[in-house]
C-alpha cells in the first residue's frame, strides 16, 4: 500500500479530532487549524472572534509551558554518572573532573539551542497542543519543523507507542522532479486539484521496524530517490506530541476542548453585547407626522442653529435594554474569570493591600496546576528531544562520545523542576521554624550547614563544584589559621621573654653588685 493510500485510510480516524480542533481554533486563534482545508490558492478570509479571552489564554499557557520545558536561564537537563554500571566506586577527584566535563557538555547543548530557532518552533507546537491537542515535530539537521493536525496522521499500539506516521505537504514540482523516475518526465501527471499545476503532494511515510524507525517520501505513487532515512528508536527525529490522552485513542485532546462550553457561551454573550451596545449607541430622532417641525429642517440644522418648531414634536428612540445588558455583562465576567483560571492567566490584584506573600502564593498555585499539565510533555517531548540533540552533537563532533548505559541524561525541568522548588520551600520553612522555636543558635548546634548548602544548591539547580568549599578545604583553612595564630603568638612572646630575661639578668647583676658591696674588705 502506497503512502497516499495509508494517509487516506488513517484520515478517517483523525476526522473527529480534526473537527474538534477546528472548532477550538475558531474561538481562539482562527489561523492555527483550518480543518480539512489543506491547500488554497490564496489566503482565506478568517472570521475574528468577538472575544479575545481564548486567544490570550492559549498564548499565555503555551508561553508558560515553553518556559517550563525549555527555561532560558537554567539548564533543563543534567548528565549523571551511573556508578552501578561501573562496578567500582570512584574517587572524589575523578568525580570532580567528570562533573566539570558534564557541565561543559551541558553548556554546549544549551548554546546550540540558543543559536537556533528551536524555542520558536516549540512555542508553535505548544499552541497547536493547547488548541488542537496534537502536533508533530520533525528534528532535522537544519532545525525543527512543526506539522499541524491537518498535515499528518498517526497510528499507535495499545500502549500509546507510535508505529506509523504519514505526513502530507504541498510543494513546487521543480523541487522533486530530479528525484522522480525518468518515465515520469515523459508522462507527466496533470494535477489541477487545487487549480495550480505547478504544485504536487509529497507524502512522507514513517514506520517502526523492530527497534528503529524508517521513512521515505513519495510523489504520485513514486518513491523519491535519496529520500530514505532511518534512526534508532531513542533518537527518532519524528516526535508526535499529545496534550491530554485517552486510553485507546491515537490522538490527544487540547486544553481548549475541555472548556469549549465556556468559550462558546462567552462568544455568544460578547457578540450580543457588542451588537446591542452598537444599537443602543445609535441616535435616531423621530418627528411627529402632524407637527409643524419639518424633519429636513431638523436634519440640516447645524449646532446652535435656530429653527421654527415645537420641542414636544421631536423625540429620541432609546433602547430600553439596560437591565438585560447588565445581566449579560455580569455573566461574561464570570466566564472570563473561569477561563482565566483554566488557562493560568495570572491576574494579581493591584492595590496597596497586595502583599508579596499574596503574589508568592498565587505563583505557587500556578506551578502546582502546571505540574499536571506538562508531565506528559516531559516524557513525550523533552526526553526524545534531548536524546536527538545529544546524538546530533556527538555525530558532528561538538561533544565527545558519551559511554552508553554509563552516562545518562536526567531531565530537571518541567514537573521535576517544580518538585525541586517545593523542596527548597520546605527546607526554608523548616529552618525558619527551628530558629523561631529553639533560637538562632540551634541552627549551628543541630544542623549540618554543609548539607544545607548542598540541598539548597540542588533545589536551585546550581552546580556547587568549585563554588562551595568542601569540609576538607574548611578544615585545612582552619588548621592554617590556627598555625598562623600560634606563629603570631610566638612572635609576640619572643620580646616578652627577652624582656623577662633581661630583667632577670639585671636583677641578678644588681644582686651580685650588692653582695660585693656588703662583703668586708679582705685584710692585708
Amino acid at each position: 500500500m502506497s503512502a497516499k493510500q495509508r494517509y487516506d485510510v488513517l484520515s478517517s480516524d483523525r476526522s473527529q479530532f480534526l473537527n474538534e480542533a477546528e472548532q477550538a481554533s475558531k474561538l481562539t486563534l482562527p489561523y492555527l487549524i483550518r480543518g480539512h482545508e489543506e491547500h488554497t490558492s490564496g489566503m482565506k478570509t478568517l472570521l475574528t472572534p468577538y472575544q479575545s479571552v481564548g486567544a490570550k489564554g492559549v498564548v499565555t499557557l503555551a508561553s508558560k509551558l515553553m518556559l517550563a520545558l525549555l527555561p532560558v536561564q537554567t539548564s533543563f537537563f543534567k548528565l549523571q554518572l551511573d556508578e552501578s554500571q561501573l562496578g567500582q566506586e570512584m574517587g572524589p577527584e575523578i568525580k570532580s573532573e567528570l562533573d566539570l566535563s558534564f557541565a561543559k557538555v551541558e553548556r554546549i547543548i544549551l548554546e546550540s539551542i540558543a543559536a537556533t530557532d528551536d524555542r520558536v518552533a516549540v512555542h508553535q507546537a505548544l499552541l497547536h497542543l493547547v488548541v488542537g491537542g496534537n502536533a508533530l515535530v520533525f528534528m532535522g539537521r537544519k532545525g525543527l519543523k512543526v506539522y499541524p493536525l491537518n498535515r499528518f496522521v498517526v497510528d499507535r499500539d495499545g500502549n500509546g507507542n507510535v508505529i506509523e506516521i504519514v505526513t502530507k505537504e504541498r510543494v513546487n514540482k521543480k523541487l522533486v522532479e530530479d528525484k522522480l523516475p525518468e518515465d515520469y518526465l515523459k508522462n507527466q501527471v496533470v494535477d489541477d486539484t487545487y487549480g495550480n499545476n505547478n504544485e504536487c503532494d509529497v507524502y512522507t511515510h514513517v514506520q517502526r521496524e523492530n527497534n528503529r524507525f524508517v521513512w521515505y517520501q513519495e510523489v504520485y505513487g513514486h518513491r523519491l530517490k535519496g529520500s530514505e532515512g532511518k534512526a534508532p528508536e531513542a533518537t527518532n527525529p519524528w516526535i508526535p506530541l499529545r496534550f491530554n490522552t485517552v486510553d485507546g485513542e491515537n490522538y490527544g485532546r487540547g486544553r481548549v476542548g475541555q472548556f469549549i462550553g465556556d468559550l462558546k457561551s462567552l462568544e455568544a454573550l460578547t457578540q450580543a453585547l457588542v451588537e446591542g451596545s452598537a444599537a443602543a449607541a445609535k441616535v435616531v430622532f423621530v418627528v411627529n407626522p402632524s407637527s409643524t417641525t419639518k424633519p429636513a429642517t431638523l436634519a440640516n440644522a447645524g449646532n446652535g442653529a435656530i429653527i421654527q418648531g415645537r420641542p414636544d414634536d421631536v423625540g429620541v428612540v432609546q433602547v430600553g435594554k439596560t437591565a438585560d445588558f447588565r445581566t449579560a455583562y455580569e455573566m461574561t465576567s464570570v466566564l472570563e474569570r473561569r477561563l482565566s483560571e483554566a488557562f493560568l492567566i495570572l491576574n494579581v490584584r493591584q492595590s496597596e493591600r497586595t502583599t508579596a506573600e499574596e503574589v508568592r502564593m498565587t505563583q505557587m498555585e500556578l506551578e502546582q496546576q502546571l505540574g499536571g499539565l506538562f508531565s506528559l510533555l516531559t516524557v513525550e517531548f523533552l526526553v526524545p528531544y534531548l536524546n536527538r540533540k545529544l546524538d546530533q552533537a556527538q555525530k558532528s563532533g561538538d561533544i565527545p562520545r558519551l559511554p552508553k548505559n554509563i552516562v545518562k541524561p536526567t531531565i530537571v525541568a518541567g514537573i521535576n523542576a517544580l518538585g525541586r522548588g517545593q523542596d527548597r520551600d520546605a527546607l526554608t520553612q523548616f529552618l525558619t521554624v527551628l530558629a523561631q522555636t529553639l533560637g538562632p543558635e540551634a541552627i549551628g548546634q543541630f544542623i549540618n550547614t554543609d548539607e544545607v548548602i548542598k540541598r539548597f544548591a540542588a533545589a536551585q539547580g546550581i552546580d556547587v563544584l568549585n563554588l562551595v568549599k568542601s569540609m576538607q578545604e574548611l578544615q585545612a583553612e582552619q588548621q592554617q589559621a590556627m598555625e598562623q595564630q600560634q606563629a603570631m603568638m610566638a612572635q609576640q612572646q619572643v620580646p616578652q621573654m627577652a624582656a623577662v630575661e633581661q630583667k632577670a639578668a639585671a636583677a641578678e647583676m644588681q644582686a651580685v653588685q650588692q653582695a660585693q658591696q656588703q662583703e668586708p674588705p679582705i685584710p692585708q
